[in-house]
């Protein structure tokens, strides 16, 4: 069986070859490319997520599958907030910023309204699971 990282790099390849279109698994979803700089390594690592565009804003969720700890990607970008985003054939430099309070809970909802293993993610695992807005950062 192909580790996550196999299968990550090979989504990643698609990605980039196909304009940010990628079937399988993630055919039809609204997918980015997030590259963050590791807390520890001070390596860059790159990341498929699910995304949500909503007023102009970009929205990524730390599920790691409703698992009990956040994904290493959340923890980067909090020790590193500048962030490289791909959407599509557009790569931006943005400062990844966690939400908090009412409008991360409304968020989350309306995500889990159009993505519904987000609400059995939430409902699997006891932290609140993050929200963090991609915010780009000018030249």
């Amino acid at each position: 069986m192909a580790d996550s990282n196999d299968w990550n790099r090979a989504t990643i390849e698609e990605f980039r070859a196909n304009k940010g279109k990628v079937g399988g698994a993630w055919a039809g979803r609204p997918l980015l490319l997030l590259t963050t700089t590791g807390a520890r390594s001070g390596q860059r690592r790159t990341k498929p997520l699910m995304y949500l565009s909503e007023g102009g804003r970009v929205f990524v969720f730390a599920s790691k599958g409703g698992a009990p700890t956040h994904p290493d990607w959340y923890h980067n970008l909090l020790a590193h907030p500048d962030v490289t985003v791909e959407i599509g054939e557009q790569t931006y430099s943005a400062t990844a910023q966690p939400v908090t309070g009412e409008e991360r809970d409304r968020i989350y909802a309306r995500w889990a309204e159009m993505y519904p293993q987000f609400r059995e993610y939430q409902e699997k695992t006891s932290r609140i699971i993050p929200v963090v807005e991609l915010k780009p950062r000018s030249a």
